[in-house]
């Protein structure tokens, strides 16, 4: 961490007056992180979409089960996790070191209350590395440059993006972060995806009126997507099995009854 990127260099951009997805996010997996604001906003989004909380959870075990599919199964030993979030139990550096203590994770996030706990991102075994960067996921060219710094982009790479395109309002942009990110990385390389959609089969439906009352009441803003355009941002990638599912049923139990409305899936780079 450069003296720029200290807790202290940036503190001023720490507004608790207005909920913001981070904490709202931890406050909806049980977490400390947050604020008034933060717990009146996810309580009235909770009632209007009750499984907004098995979301939340179903996305933080999405994490672990390919982190640990991508170390164990497919040798992966570098992660690029853009959209990082607050810092809590089994983050992506902790997964992987504990199956292979080499690896190498750099963390990416521009909201600085995870910023003020980047710290705790960066421990590290002995044989890895960690590191945070402070980025914008609309500016991938600025999070691959200074990524490079810590990762061997002549080696492959796992690039996280778990519920993180959908505060990419516009599909275009967002179809061309997830695609130039991966156009700079090898062979090899693989990107692990979650999203939020609102399509009927999954039970999409109820996010569209809480993401209106969220949009006027938080920040940052989001959307939700249909099958159709979340699968075209593993476009050039070969999707693995089971594919794109609700993020809750990837490589899960085979009878797990939860199903929610956030897709999710991982593709490798041919």
């Amino acid at each position: 961490m450069s003296e720029s990127d200290t807790p202290a260099g940036r503190s001023a951009r720490l507004n608790t007056g207005v909920a913001h997805n981070a904490r709202v996010w931890n406050y909806w997996i049980g977490g400390k992180d947050n604020y008034e604001v933060d717990q009146q906003v996810g309580e009235h989004v909770a009632k209007m979409f009750p499984i907004i909380r098995d979301i939340a959870r179903a996305d933080r075990w999405f994490l672990g089960r390919a982190v640990r599919f991508l170390a164990e199964e497919r040798g992966v030993r570098q992660f690029l996790d853009i959209g990082t979030g607050l810092p809590t139990v089994d983050n992506t550096h902790e997964i992987a070191q504990r199956i292979a203590p080499e690896s190498r994770i750099v963390y990416v996030d521009n909201d600085p209350i995870v910023l003020v706990h980047a710290r705790t991102l960066l421990t590290s075994t002995a044989g890895g590395v960690t590191d945070y960067i402070d980025a914008d996921v609309h500016d991938p060219d600025a999070i691959l440059e200074r990524a490079a710094q810590t990762l061997d982009f002549d080696q492959p790479v796992a690039v996280m993006m778990l519920g993180i395109l959908n505060f990419v309002l516009d599909t275009g942009q967002a179809q061309d972060i997830a695609h130039r990110v991966m156009a700079a990385l090898p062979s090899g390389s693989h990107l692990a995806l979650t999203h939020p959609t609102f399509d009927a089969d999954l039970g999409g439906e109820g996010q569209i009126p809480a993401m209106k009352f969220w949009n006027e009441n938080a920040t940052p803003p989001i959307c939700a997507r249909g099958r159709e355009d979340i699968a075209s941002f593993f476009e050039g990638l070969e999707l693995l099995e089971p594919g794109l599912v609700s993020c809750s049923q990837w490589r899960a139990e085979p009878d797990s009854p939860l199903v929610v409305p956030q897709f999710g899936a991982v593709a490798v780079k041919p």
